[in-house]
């Protein structure tokens, strides 16, 4: 399979990674190597025999981020998502439940 075959895809896979490095401290290094670039979702790092220095993930957002969009003129301002008042009416029909008891 040629390079121009494979589709595009969000995760990326690194290896030959130092062994010595702690795990955390390897994640950490990995988010602000990478974070430059989109917003990571995970970065799995195992420190298994097997797997010691090699094929570690980062896996990207799957759209675009907004500063993209914008650049290329194709943004399109997204309603924002209202958690904090659905957790208020969820907290609150909870708590009459209690009293009620």
């Amino acid at each position: 399979m040629l390079s121009g075959d494979i589709p595009p895809n969000q995760t990326i896979y690194i290896k030959n990674l130092n062994e010595k490095i702690k795990k955390d401290e390897l994640k950490r290094s990995l988010y602000c190597l990478f974070s430059q670039y989109g917003r990571i979702l995970d970065i799995i790092a195992l420190k298994t025999p097997k797997l010691r220095g090699q094929a570690w993930r980062i896996q990207y957002a799957k759209s675009k981020s907004d500063c993209i969009a914008k650049e290329e003129g194709s943004f399109v301002p997204r309603e924002k998502k209202k958690k904090q008042e659905e957790k208020g009416v969820k907290l609150e029909s909870d708590r009459r439940a209690l009293e009620g008891m």
